[in-house]
């Protein structure tokens, strides 16, 4: 017999209805201090006025007639919403944050963000990191971070090529995880996509990914600093959109791990966040994401934030350690090939974020990131070579005393290791040296010869 009584349930913030006119609103204002303003929809990399890069705003008092509790308790629900709603991506999940005016149709999403944050604590005592977490961030569509802002980006070309504007192709410079990211963005909203490379610098993995997804590839005989002048020019002359790190609408995107880093925390920041560092789009994302979360209340503290470089591509912590005095550099070859940048167009807001929230920075040789990296591996992870920075260098400050013992520490690991089979393959099976060399073992096909091999390693009696 059912009950007479009117079943109670706790109180939960009504999902809304996205169709509808937003309440919130975002634009492109002057990073450098003027006070111009523009759409998001218009085609502006750069202030009118100053020159200076764009920042995206956001109508913050209009976020804010929401409590704390209600935006956690709004992303908390949306977190297990059906496939197949905008929603349900990990960056749209937090559409209101990111690009509030953008449409349900324009929206295009390969199911981005959402990725594990694991902790790691028998790698974290190894490291001396006993509190250690990693944010996998490569187990995203393209196996890289980039998804998390490419989504945003190519979402608002799909709104104005949509409604009429013409935008013939969107192109980007990249050192492989962009170009990626870019042209299988493009790809599934049918729009054409241009990426420059440079040769020789990234890996065949890499390399193969803009061509397998039908993006016109070109490789160029320069670094990524040249590559970037090029498509700048190219695509100022010629009516291009541009998809690289200075153009702000990645950032929202990007952002969103952030948000996604303290919400599968409880709702609470870690201590430390270390992030790896080339063009330094990435670190400014996050701080932005921070800001928002501190500021609305849905948490009650933010973390010192790290970004780790590595030596041969280092300019971020020259300037760290020149009282934030920065001076552009030719990058060396590096395992990193992410972040082999030496003239990050993001610089100035990444001193900016770091200065906010008392960022330290620091970088590691080529053995200690590959070292790194292969512990990694040991304790389970498939490191690419730029979560080997970040872990090298959380691993140096925590000796230095600088990241104490008692801290929660999340790297985040900014792409997938497969984007690496070679640096694996040389440092495995090349030249002995490593001291986590694993290399395989040559035997003829009897079972002594197996015997006498492998049961002294399992320490097993012959």
């Amino acid at each position: 017999m059912m009950s007479s009584e009117t079943p109670t349930h706790p109180k939960t913030t009504k999902i809304a209805n996205t169709n509808a006119p937003s309440p919130f609103s975002a634009w492109l204002a002057c990073y450098g201090g003027c006070d111009e303003r523009y759409p998001l929809t218009q085609v502006r990399y750069r202030c009118a006025r100053c020159g200076g890069l764009l920042d995206v705003r956001h109508d913050t008092a209009a976020l804010a007639t929401r409590t704390g509790a209600q935006w956690r308790d709004l992303f908390d629900q949306r977190a297990g919403l059906r496939a197949g709603v905008p929603e349900s991506s990990g960056v749209w999940s937090q559409r209101e944050w990111v690009c509030p005016q953008a449409a349900d149709e324009d929206i295009v999403t390969l199911g981005e963000g959402r990725t594990p944050l694991l902790p790691m604590p028998t790698l974290g005592q190894a490291l001396g990191l006993p509190g250690l977490w990693v944010k996998q961030c490569g187990q995203s569509h393209t196996g890289s971070f980039k998804d998390l802002g490419m989504t945003v980006l190519v979402s608002m070309v799909q709104g104005m090529r949509a409604r009429g504007r013409h935008i013939p192709a969107v192109a980007c410079a990249s050192t492989g995880d962009t170009s990626a990211a870019l042209s299988a963005y493009c790809a599934r909203a049918g729009i054409p996509s241009l990426v420059f490379l440079p040769a020789g610098k990234i890996t065949d993995e890499q390399l193969i990914q803009p061509i397998a997804n039908f993006s016109l590839t070109v490789s160029l005989d320069t670094d990524f600093d040249g590559c970037m002048k090029l498509v700048a020019a190219f695509c100022e002359k010629h009516g291009v959109y541009l998809a690289n790190s200075m153009n702000p609408l990645r950032m929202e995107g990007q952002k969103t791990v952030s948000v996604e880093i303290c919400q599968q925390l409880g709702w609470e920041a870690p201590d430390f966040l270390v992030v790896p560092g080339g063009n330094l789009g990435n670190v400014t994302a996050i701080g932005k994401g921070l800001r928002l979360l501190r500021d609305l209340g849905l948490i009650s503290r933010v973390p010192r934030l790290v970004v780790a470089q590595a030596a041969a591509a280092a300019p971020l912590h020259a300037a760290f350690q020149d009282n934030w005095r920065f001076q552009a550099i030719t990058a060396d070859k590096t395992h990193a090939s992410a972040i082999r940048i030496g003239d990050p167009v993001n610089v100035h807001k990444a001193i900016d974020v770091l200065r906010e929230f008392d960022g330290l920075v620091g970088s590691a040789s080529e053995d200690e990131l590959s070292e790194a990296a292969m512990m990694g591996d040991r304790h389970g992870l498939y490191a690419d070579p730029h979560t080997g920075v970040a872990l090298a260098v959380a691993s140096r400050l925590a000796a230095e005393g600088k990241i104490p013992q008692s801290a929660r520490v999340v790297v985040i690991s900014t792409a997938h290791g497969l984007k690496f089979g070679g640096f694996k393959r040389a440092y495995h099976l090349g030249p002995p040296g490593g001291a986590h060399r694993n290399p395989p073992i040559s035997l003829p096909a009897t079972l002594a010869a197996a015997e006498e091999a492998i049961l002294p390693r399992l320490g097993l009696p012959g």
